[in-house]
């Protein structure tokens, strides 16, 4: 299947300052299919290594720092040709500190030899840490990712035209209901190759399970029992959480009783690994946001569509009437878009509780605030509020309605948010 970070991979691989690349990722979302994949369409050899309890790899990076007897070495292991700028090697599922040590040889000094890592711990990431590297967070499929491998790619090509020619789209009716089909599917490429090959949707709700019960598994990796099951009662609570008219975490819905500080470090570490996002609250909107972020309110979001939708036993029947799940499923899915797009997430909410679903800043500074609706007329004075109190020249309102503008608001359709990744510039 398609992905966006391809265009990515082509760039890296004929960077004249080129590192081993790190690709980091929660477990399911492409990341091996996808390196392997573009091995086998852009290299004469691939040379993959299984890191998982790999003692032979580990024994070998401990006692061997010459680059061309590890190569040579590597190269016996494989049975494949390693020949530099024509192989490229993949460690995949790398955590030990012998073999990132060992990986970080191929990035001290320019040579033509093509290395990516693969791993889905965040944990890893700080072993990595340094000029050896280049990195690369992979998510989930975003809609646009779903439609070309759904083969609709002339739908994603008209909403992008849509959205840069601000113009209505003509497709606007079919594009919705794809989005509909999305958000119960959701971007996991196993459940998508699954759905386009018109499986039924009891059997993309089995897979979707055991990739969720996969995620739940990531926090083993916490080594402490009290962490992992107060984890897995913050991952399974989201549902609760979002169909709430006040979506912001509150411990209660996890059990009478429930503090703060008996579930941060948990929180911490789903954030940390992206098995779950976060969006701080913000009473006054100056840069930088992060400063003004209030750590103990905060709302919390699954980072698959698919995954929500499950937790709600949803139809997409039900989807278009039960406007309670369609908020959470649509706030959930601007969350992860603008999340995989490179955003930090924050909502607004002021004294008087006017609030504002999302407020972003892209890499020039600018400040930009996305109000999500989904009854009309709802929520417009919070954002027109929050303009004129922060002279903000720029915002978004999500409607299921087609393109338009409105003085300084553009009004997007739910399923263009991924048109977005262009403000971060």
């Amino acid at each position: 299947m398609e992905r966006k970070i391809n265009q990515f991979l082509l760039k890296w691989k004929t960077d004249l300052i080129r590192k081993p690349l790190l690709i980091i990722g929660t477990r399911q979302v492409g990341k091996t299919y996808t390196a392997l994949d573009f091995g086998k369409n852009n290299y004469k050899y691939v040379a993959y290594f299984n890191t998982d309890h790999n003692t032979i790899l580990k024994d070998l990076f401990k006692k061997e720092r010459s680059i061309t007897r590890l190569a040579e070495a590597l190269s016996i292991i494989s049975e494949v040709p390693i020949v530099k700028n024509d192989t490229l090697i993949i460690f995949d599922n790398v955590t030990d500190e012998e073999i990132i040590k060992g990986i970080k040889l191929f990035g001290y000094d320019k040579n033509d030899y093509h290395v990516i890592a693969i791993t889905s711990s965040r944990d890893s990431l700080l072993k990595f840490r340094g000029e050896e590297f280049q990195y690369k967070i992979m998510t989930e499929m975003d809609y646009e990712e779903f439609l070309w491998a759904i083969g609709e790619k002339e739908v994603a090509e008209k909403i992008r035209y849509a959205y840069d020619n601000h113009r209505s789209c003509s497709v606007h009716t079919k594009a919705l209901d794809y989005f509909y089909e999305y958000l119960i599917t959701g971007g996991l490429p196993e459940v998508v190759d699954a759905y386009a090959t018109k499986k039924h949707y009891g059997y993309l709700d089995s897979i979707k399970e055991r990739v969720f019960d996969i995620n739940k598994s990531e926090l083993l990796n916490s080594k402490n029992l009290i962490d992992i099951e107060r984890g897995i009662e913050v991952m399974e609570s989201i549902p609760k959480q979002l169909e709430k008219e006040n979506k912001k975490f509150q411990y209660g819905v996890l059990g009478y009783g429930r503090r703060a500080k008996e579930y941060e470090n948990s929180i911490n570490y789903l954030v940390t690994n992206q098995l779950v996002y976060r969006s701080y609250k913000i009473r006054v909107a100056k840069s930088p946001l992060s400063s003004c972020r209030e750590l103990d309110s905060f709302k919390l979001y699954l980072p698959d569509d698919g995954l929500l939708s499950m937790r709600y036993n949803l139809t997409k029947d039900r989807l278009k009437v039960d406007d309670d799940v369609k908020q959470a499923l649509y706030e959930n899915h601007i969350a992860h878009t603008l999340v995989e797009a490179g955003y930090s997430l924050y909502y607004y909410q002021s004294e008087g509780k006017a609030e504002v679903n999302f407020v972003i800043q892209n890499r020039m500074g600018k400040i930009i605030p996305i109000e999500l609706a989904t009854k009309q007329g709802s929520k417009v004075k919070s954002l027109s509020v929050f303009m004129k109190k922060y002279i903000v020249t720029d915002a978004y309102r999500i409607t299921e309605n087609n393109f338009s503008t409105k003085k300084n608001v553009r009004y997007l359709p739910i399923y263009a948010i991924f048109c977005l990744n262009e403000q971060l510039y």
